[in-house]
């Protein structure tokens, strides 16, 4: 059987279980059963699956992504990110479109707190819309920033899909980390300039409104009390692995720790609430991303044995494509497939095919992960599938068409694309933060 009908056969198997409502991961092991069964004559090839799934959930560099999920889920549920936000909203004063402005500030720091697009989202748009919508901004400056600025936790560190797309890809979980805070930084910062951009130019779509004054004093109070205390957790995760003091397995830990230390301070002691809320949480997300992952790597597996991969090497290398239009080409596909799938769908049907083309041209494989992930963020609120549009439509319920929802992610898909076209122009802004640490 040639090559590219079997690579056909395998992965239209995939979209079309995927297609019928299968779980990603129930789908994943269908396919794989099947073909292993062909392949190796029945129960041989179950038993080969069945080690290699075993083998791909057994490895120490996954210990981050529970405990960065556990982090978010501490810092939701104790109400910490909320405080944090009223104490940024103090320090912002005037500018054009300040509350789309908070959105961004508090996308980016939660985004440390957190690692989950959706939860980032949710939680953004549970405290600002009100807010906004009392104040009289437009949908362009309401569901627009919150849908970006989601986007950030996933590229800011911890991140539970980063681990994940590392793990994939099999490069270093703690060099892909460093290398996503510069490019989600300058996500946060293109995000900030054209909103005060836009509300300038248009001062209609985010009215100024009168706030009450706040003394230098109350503001600096809450900042020591809700801000500074999350700066501590931040230097756990990040900082102890910049200089060197610390894996990406310690740092998650020490994190979570930090998480539930403050917590503990802020709520007056455990309230068992919310270790039982944050740890169930934790414990279903974990469970369905080591199931897609053991999943993912039979499927990557099975297309070596068959073949597949190596040809489409062989095939793509014989294009004689200059290597960045290839990338190019990459990413568009990747922005297809968003529109349609969710980002751990794309993973992992994407990462097997792509890496061994990236590896074969030469180039940086951290770098090209860090566009995938940026690929992946941008997924989530591409329409008309992507799951970020749907959580704030439920957040905005009927007071918004999803066609409005739509028309606000417009501006920031394509203030991602101009990020990744940065990224693609100068690959060291994704690789100079891993080089420090080496």
């Amino acid at each position: 059987m040639h090559w590219t009908l079997v690579l056909f056969l395998i992965i239209g198997g995939l979209i079309g279980l995927m297609s019928l409502g299968v779980p990603i991961a129930l789908a994943f092991l269908g396919v794989n059963c099947v073909a292993m069964i062909i392949m190796f004559d029945g129960l041989d090839g179950l038993r080969q699956l069945v080690l290699s799934m075993y083998s791909s959930v057994t490895l120490f560099a996954l210990v981050p992504i529970p405990m960065f999920i556990l982090m978010g889920e501490i810092m939701f549920h104790s109400g910490i990110a909320f405080k944090m936000m009223d104490a940024l909203d103090k320090w912002i004063g005037r500018l054009p479109g300040r509350l789309s402005i908070l959105a961004v500030a508090g996308g980016t720091i939660f985004g440390t707190l957190s690692g989950s697009s959706v939860a980032s989202t949710a939680m953004l748009g549970e405290v600002l819309v009100p807010r906004m919508e009392s104040q009289g901004y437009r949908s362009q400056m309401t569901i627009g920033p919150i849908l970006g600025s989601g986007t950030l936790a996933a590229m800011i560190p911890p991140s539970a899909l980063g681990v994940l797309l590392a793990s994939l890809a099999k490069v270093s979980v703690a060099d892909f980390l460093l290398a996503i805070v510069i490019p989600g930084v300058i996500m946060a910062l293109v995000f900030a300039i054209y909103i005060v951009a836009r509300c300038t130019l248009q001062p209609e779509i985010a009215p100024k409104y009168d706030m009450p004054p706040t003394s230098m004093k109350t503001r600096l109070i809450d900042t020591a009390k809700y801000i500074l205390p999350l700066g501590i957790i931040i230097f756990l995760v990040i900082g102890v692995m910049i200089i060197g003091v610390a894996t990406p397995n310690e740092a998650a830990a020490l994190g979570a720790l930090g998480s539930l230390a403050l917590a503990f301070i802020y709520n007056k002691g455990f309230k068992w609430s919310i270790i039982r809320k944050s740890l169930m949480g934790t414990i279903t997300v974990t469970g369905m991303i080591l199931l897609i992952l053991a999943g993912s790597t039979a499927f990557s597996q099975l297309l070596a044995f068959t073949g597949a991969s190596a040809q489409l090497v062989e095939f793509v290398s014989g294009l004689n494509l200059p290597a960045l239009v290839l990338v190019g080409i990459m990413q568009v596909v990747l922005i297809i497939m968003g529109m349609f799938m969710e980002p751990l769908s794309i993973l992992m049907i994407a990462v097997p095919l792509m890496m061994p083309i990236i590896i074969s041209l030469g180039l940086d494989p951290i770098w090209f992960c860090v566009l995938v992930m940026l690929n992946m963020e941008m997924a989530a609120i591409t329409p008309p599938f992507g799951m970020s549009l749907f959580v704030m439509k439920g957040i905005l319920g009927r007071r918004t068409s999803m066609g409005q929802v739509y028309a606000a992610s417009y501006p920031f898909v394509a203030l991602d694309v101009v990020v990744m076209a940065l990224l693609m122009a100068f690959p060291a802004l994704a690789l100079w933060l891993p080089s420090l640490s080496r």
